[in-house]
């Protein structure tokens, strides 16, 4: 190819580490997706507090208001913790290098596994739906970082072919 054919037009971006094919593309879709649902609690725990409590998650359900009484400072922190881990989850997933993959993960995880346990251990305000839901829905937040975190370490499919010298 002659230089010319090249001027003016950039090089595709790949992480200086390295980190491309299925294995981003997972990470990276596990962590959107953890980005997409921190950013819709953060932005209603942290800017309508009230309406969270009295709400969540929604279609009827009362998640949040069943397990104590309303506390706007803790619910607005919960919402904007939220929204940090939810910006964290969304640059890893439009970055996708390892390092900020792995710590988004391991930061996603932090919350999301005591968050788990503690509604495990917790179900008795909740219907049986409710419960299957809450802990589905936790389990799922506890799943896709660790997918996300695993892929960033485990290599996936064969090694490229050696080449020969």
């Amino acid at each position: 190819m002659s230089d010319r054919a090249t001027v003016g037009k950039a090089a595709p971006r790949r992480p200086a580490d390295g980190f491309v094919g299925p294995r981003a593309r997972i990470s990276r879709a596990c962590l959107a997706l953890m980005a997409l649902a921190s950013l819709v609690v953060g932005d209603w725990a942290g800017f309508v507090p009230h309406s969270f409590y009295d709400s969540f998650p929604g279609l009827g359900r009362h998640w949040v208001r069943v397990d104590g009484p309303y506390n706007q400072h803790l619910v607005r922190d919960v919402g904007t913790l939220n929204l940090a881990l939810g910006l964290l989850a969304a640059v890893a997933a439009w970055r996708a290098t390892a390092p900020l993959v792995r710590t988004a993960a391991a930061a996603l995880l932090v919350y999301g596994i005591p968050h788990f346990l503690y509604h495990l251990t917790h179900l008795s305000p909740y219907g049986t739906g409710d419960k299957i839901a809450n802990l589905t829905a936790l389990g799922v937040a506890v799943v896709l970082p660790a997918v996300a975190l695993l892929a960033s370490w485990l290599p996936l499919g064969r090694p490229p072919p050696a080449e020969d010298q």
